[in-house]
This record gives C-alpha cells, sequence and structure tokens, in this order.
C-alpha cells in the first residue's frame, strides 16, 4: 500500500514537496490517490491526503463516511490531515517517514489516538521509511 503511495508521490509537481496518499478499500481496492499539491493548486489545503480523501469520499458508495477504509501515505501526517482522517472515519492509517517537526501520528502531536475523539483508526507508521525518505531527502536537497 505504502508503494501505491510512493508511486502517487512521484507524480507530484516538481515545485510541491513529493508526499503521496492512496485510499483503499476494505477489499484492497484502490479507491483514489493524490500527491501534494498546494503549490500546483495556490491551495493551503491541498495535501495528498486531502485530495486523496476527497477523491476517495466522491466514489465511494457511503459518501464521505469512508468506514473499512485504509489511507496509505508517503510521510506522518500533519495536524490538518490526521483531523480530516478522523473525520472521514478512515480505519487504517499506514505511513512511510516519521515527521518530527510537525507530525499529528505520534511525533509531535497524536490526534489520531485521542481519547476524546469518537473515531480512532488503527495506525502503523515507519512501512518503507528509508524509500519514504529518500523522495523528501532529494527534494529538500534540489532546494538549497
Amino acid at each position: 500500500m505504502v508503494r501505491a503511495a510512493i508511486a502517487a508521490a512521484a507524480a507530484a509537481d516538481p515545485r510541491d514537496v513529493p508526499v503521496g496518499a492512496v485510499v483503499f478499500d476494505s477489499t484492497g481496492r484502490e479507491l483514489a490517490r493524490a500527491a501534494n499539491a498546494r503549490e500546483a493548486l495556490g491551495d493551503p489545503t491541498a495535501h495528498a491526503e486531502v485530495l486523496a480523501l476527497r477523491r476517495a469520499a466522491a466514489v465511494n458508495g457511503d459518501g464521505w463516511r469512508l468506514e473499512g477504509a485504509t489511507l496509505a501515505v508517503t510521510l506522518e501526517p500533519c495536524t490538518m490531515c490526521a483531523g480530516a482522517l478522523v473525520l472521514s472515519r478512515v480505519s487504517r492509517l499506514v505511513f512511510g517517514a516519521w515527521e518530527p517537526k510537525t507530525g499529528a501520528v505520534g511525533s509531535l502531536w497524536d490526534v489520531v489516538r485521542d481519547r476524546r475523539l469518537n473515531h480512532r483508526p488503527e495506525v502503523r507508521g515507519g512501512i518503507l521509511e528509508p524509500d519514504c525518505a529518500a523522495l523528501l531527502n532529494a527534494f529538500f536537497h534540489t532546494q538549497r
């Protein structure tokens, strides 16, 4: 699943941080994929996770509720994206690289496991972490 997210990240506009996200239904069928598009769209909310969740909700037979779905992403989600996946009722999150500066799934915050929320997805982080981190390192190397 994270390999599909890596492929999605590779399709990102070269101006955007290469983060990819893919939503799978409960049978493992891909519902939607996206890459970061903040620069391309001029939209601060155009993170890969948000775009993929929007697209998945549009094709999902149950509307915005993505119960049973898995979100695979190359980088630990930020607070906005973690909140979006909780609100969309995603059942599982798998991600590659940890993000110690802005990560909201265990690094800096832990939005998805907050017991005050009515939905808490299953989480597995660090999947294919070296591959996911390499995408980011290569991008930021060219920015310096």
